[in-house]
């Protein structure tokens, strides 16, 4: 795929349907060309004045807002809505450079099938960290119904090592070398659930922005605070030391079998096997590609999103424990009063009362 070619190939690529789900492209050389390239979507309306970008179709409603806060550190953020399912997939153009890290923060939410105490839908909410290296292919599944929040701190090498500060001298030399390496794309699910508020600061900050007068230092200083906040919690598990790269192929191959396991967390796990037939892999090579990408293996990554889902139905639903546990997948509620305990230190009655 080249940039010049760009417009021919969204006009017969965009929104194709394919195994369930229906493609969003688009080029991730640099936040300019990752800009440029969303505009000529066709269904795209761009507002100069407001660096704004929005779109109203069959498959989604988004808006996305580009700010440089300085050379080479950008700001991507997007706020969209799912009306069907669609899979984003990053592109690279190889005849164009591709020297930036994408650190997106993502807030997911969507509604679930269980009452709260107004009668209404519980909304599930989660949060993640992706990080992914130059001319790393992404793809991302939302799922029809589903809101998300998409923070995307785009920067260069230059950039970090003048601007990242890592206080820990063996971490900040890890991150360094982290930096050095190949392709990859790594993501951790639920964590630092503080930096959901900056994040709303973040967007309330795009959001008071009139007449094209934007607010560059406030944001920047925030966007910081989020990154300070994702190095400050990575170093616990191993996966930045290890720095493992996977072929952009083997990236897709996991990203089709997490869609499996948290489209199945109401049952008990499949199996590693079925995941593996699925998506074509070896079940050997898919246990390991699986944890260098989300750091648990898919067992662990299986019962750690049905936990995090039992927790916010008895945090914010009226379903009885036992219904809770039925809907999460387990035979007996005292197995799953235990299982929950064990994660939480607390019994689900305990945690509701």
């Amino acid at each position: 795929m080249t940039k010049s070619k760009w417009d021919l190939f969204v006009a017969k690529y965009l929104f194709m349907f394919k195994d369930g789900f229906f493609e969003l492209p688009y080029l991730a050389n640099s936040p300019q060309i990752m800009v440029d390239s969303l505009i000529k979507n066709p269904v795209s309306n761009h507002k100069l004045l407001e660096q704004g970008i929005f779109s109203n179709n069959l498959f989604c409603k988004g808006t996305m807002y580009y700010r440089e806060m300085e050379d080479n550190f950008w700001l991507l953020t997007s706020h969209i809505e799912i009306k069907k399912n669609i899979i984003a997939k990053s592109i690279y153009d190889e005849n164009f450079a591709s020297e930036f890290y994408i650190l997106t923060f993502s807030v997911f939410e969507h509604e679930f099938p269980v009452k709260n105490a107004t009668g209404q839908n519980i909304k599930i909410t989660n949060t993640c960290w992706t990080l992914s290296k130059p001319k790393t292919e992404v793809q991302t599944y939302f799922y029809q119904t589903t809101k998300g929040k998409f923070y995307n701190l785009v920067f260069d090498k230059k950039w970090a090592d003048e601007t990242i500060l890592i206080k820990n001298s063996a971490h900040n030399t890890t991150f360094q070398a982290f930096l050095d390496g190949k392709t990859g794309s790594f993501t951790w699910s639920n964590r630092t659930p503080e930096a959901n508020e900056v994040a709303k600061i973040v967007s309330e900050i795009i959001l008071s922005e009139k007449d094209g007068v934007f607010h560059i230092q406030e944001l920047r200083k925030n966007c910081l605070t989020l990154i300070d906040y994702f190095v400050d919690n990575v170093f616990d598990d191993n996966r930045i030391a290890e720095n493992v790269s996977l072929s952009n192929l083997n990236y897709a191959k996991i990203a089709k079998a997490e869609k499996m396991i948290s489209l199945n967390l109401s049952v008990p796990f499949v199996g590693v096997e079925e995941i593996a037939s699925e998506v074509m892999m070896s079940p050997t090579k898919l246990k390991t590609y699986f944890k260098t990408v989300f750091g648990y293996s898919m067992l662990q990554y299986h019962k750690e999103q049905n936990m995090l889902l039992a927790m916010q139905l008895v945090q914010n639903s009226t379903a009885l424990i036992n219904v809770i546990a039925a809907i999460t997948g387990y035979d007996s509620a005292s197995k799953f009063a235990a299982t929950f305990k064990k994660r939480f230190g607390k019994l689900p009655s305990e945690f509701r009362n």
